[in-house]
């Protein structure tokens, strides 16, 4: 009975990881790179760990917050409040994607060295919009920062509930 469930469980865990999905770059014949958005999860769902990977027993799951954007600028005004996801890998990286002007930005952000809390991220978009932010995490699951868009827009940046 034992086996059984811990079979079931190790076979669960890896249809979930195999359930994600991820979109690798394209690279085009001139050996320009076109950026595609990677769908995530329903922010507050966990996100699966690397395909055909699970985490080991006590590693904590990512997470999907939601992050909101507050306009900081007359600039930024013109658009409103601008909403994506950030998936926490919970390991001093994430991922996040957001849609700004028509296109759909996706990039990454890194905790800065030798502080846990403090952290950069960075989006491109494939019709060349990119963003830049610094933030600050409260705790894993909530923060907040700013972020400039290559427009000259800046925000106030909120993650988490």
């Amino acid at each position: 009975m034992k086996q059984n469930l811990k079979l079931s469980t190790a076979l669960t865990v890896a249809a979930l990881a195999l359930a994600g999905c991820y979109v690798l770059p394209v690279v085009d014949p001139q050996g320009n790179v076109q950026y595609q958005p990677y769908p995530l999860p329903p922010a507050g769902m966990p996100v699966a760990a690397a395909p055909g990977a699970y985490p080991l027993p006590g590693t904590p799951l990512p997470a999907v917050l939601n992050a909101r954007l507050y306009p900081d600028n007359d600039l930024a005004t013109q658009t409103g409040v601008v909403t994506g996801t950030v998936a926490n890998m919970m390991n001093g990286k994430g991922r996040f994607q957001l849609q700004y002007g028509g296109e759909v930005l996706t990039g990454e952000a890194t905790r800065v060295s030798n502080d846990e809390r403090k952290g950069i991220a960075s989006a491109f978009g494939s019709s060349g919009s990119y963003m830049s932010c610094e933030y600050q995490m409260n705790n894993p699951r909530q923060g907040a920062g700013s972020c400039v868009f290559s427009n000259g827009a800046r925000y106030k940046l909120h993650i988490g509930s």
